[in-house]
């Protein structure tokens, strides 16, 4: 029996090519799609190895390579060392922590990076509801239609409060959005062309993975350290791919809490320079003025966009966010506004701009800084001795799993002794191999003691061995 014959007997798939009018590598992701969508190919079924795949089909390792990483990027197929190439699942499209129903009843839940939540949140909320309905002309004005970029008056507010915070922006700057990840995506959508790639982070927000997925860009991975992105690693990158944007999160990285300094920020700035990368710096989760480095902004005001939202500060609901833009971007950016929803509502707008920048507002921010600064500090005692990552003002930290522990065998312990947590899947970019460690959350549990309750837990159980009938030990 020849290699190919051979080759052929063990392929569990096996597409016809021989009558295909495109490119080989273009006629298998064709045939790919077409079985996935007729059922033959099940979602997490793993695709027949590269080698084996071009012995049966008589094409070169390159053919099925260049075949494979189109499927990935139309979506099709996800790829991950280790566990080779496999159909894409429902999971991984949409990443269990966005399920808000996703704890069990009566866990401690972990897993959701959320305000703490206060009563003192609806209170404000009613307050300012009620001072608007009495504002002459506040109703009529936010029926009205808007500019696409959002109305003046709520931009200003916006830029306003910003500036008191130690961001300066002028107001000209900012395109009010749905939220920081509809500025994710409208950035995407508007900035980047096809054929073009994003990088980040190796282990990133899920949300900018999502975008890039549902955009069909190319989303590298860049290698990190204990301050996040390495510039040298995107120098090399940049060396062997056209990247156009480089999506950051400086003050504390999503999900491992890096803290870039100032030093690798302005050698970060130097690589974008070089090869003309555009710099989306994410900064939802907004801390304190005295832990906040300088925004890239600030340093390569030219390439440089800067997302703000109000659902860390106040209130995930309410759905605003702004995308600070260069002068010479801003028309790319409104004209894609305009084209999905004309202009962000201005009475949410209105709503959340009048909370922000009301003393009450300033009240319920101070006290959550000092609530998250508490609960890291108690996350820190309880887990003393083990490897973690967080930010004093960070609503989650980073804890990599002692050996033998493997990720999704905590996770599932974890759930057992009623806490919910997230693993590192999630937050990796393509083919990267996910690392042993586990997100936690501080903030969801409206009880400090709660939060207690939990990380007395997971301490316990760190203090195990996994079971041994665990098929991953």
């Amino acid at each position: 029996m020849d290699i190919q014959a051979q080759a052929r007997a063990r392929c569990h798939w096996l597409p016809n090519l021989d009558a295909a009018a495109t490119p080989r590598y273009q006629a298998l992701v064709d045939r790919l799609a077409a079985d996935i969508a007729a059922g033959t190919l099940a979602p997490g079924e793993r695709l027949p190895p590269q080698r084996l795949l071009a012995d049966a089909l008589k094409v070169t390792v390159g053919t099925i390579t260049r075949a494979y990483r189109e499927a990935e990027r139309r979506g099709l197929v996800e790829a991950r060392v280790g566990s080779g190439t496999r159909v894409r699942t429902l999971a991984a499209d949409a990443p269990r922590f966005h399920h808000l129903s996703h704890a069990a009843d009566g866990s401690v839940d972990l897993s959701l990076s959320v305000p703490v939540p206060h009563p003192m949140r609806a209170q404000q909320l009613a307050t300012v509801l009620e001072r608007l309905a009495h504002r002459p002309g506040a109703i009529d004005a936010a029926l009205a239609y808007h500019p696409e970029q959002g109305s003046q008056a709520s931009r200003e507010a916006l830029a306003g409060w910003l500036t008191e915070q130690g961001v300066p922006m002028a107001a000209d700057e900012l395109i009010l959005t749905s939220g920081g990840q509809h500025a994710d995506y409208l950035a995407l959508q508007a900035l980047v062309k096809p054929g073009e790639a994003v990088a980040s982070a190796a282990l990133t927000y899920p949300g900018m993975i999502a975008a890039t997925r549902q955009l069909g860009l190319k989303h590298v991975a860049v290698p990190m350290d204990a301050e996040g992105i390495r510039p040298e690693a995107l120098e090399r990158l940049c060396l062997q791919q056209r990247i156009r944007l480089l999506y950051l999160m400086p003050e504390h990285n999503n999900p491992t809490g890096a803290r870039m300094g100032q030093a690798r920020r302005e050698a970060i700035v130097e690589v974008a320079r070089r090869h003309d990368l555009l710099l989306l710096e994410d900064g939802v989760q907004f801390v304190t003025a005295e832990t906040r480095g300088t925004p890239f902004y600030r340093l390569a005001p030219e390439r440089s966009l800067y997302i703000f939202s109000v659902s860390k500060l106040l209130a995930g609901g309410l759905r605003l966010g702004a995308l600070r833009a260069p002068a010479n971007l801003v028309a790319r950016l409104t004209a894609a506004l305009r084209a999905q929803y004309w202009a962000v509502p201005e009475l949410m707008a209105r709503v959340a701009a009048d909370w922000l920048t009301s003393s009450d507002a300033r009240t319920l921010i101070d006290w959550q800084w000092q609530e998250v600064a508490a609960r890291q500090r108690l996350l820190a005692e309880r887990l003393e001795g083990h490897r973690i990552g967080a930010h004093p003002c960070g609503f989650h930290a980073w804890l990599t799993l002692p050996e033998p522990w493997r990720a999704v065998d905590f996770v599932a312990r974890a759930a057992e002794r009623g806490v919910t947590l997230i693993g590192a899947d999630p937050f990796c970019v393509g083919s990267q191999p996910a690392p042993q460690a586990v997100r936690i959350c501080v903030t969801p549990p409206a009880e400090r003691a709660r939060l207690d309750e939990g990380l007395t837990r997971l301490t316990a159980l760190l203090a195990e061995e996994p079971r041994r009938d665990s098929p991953l030990v």
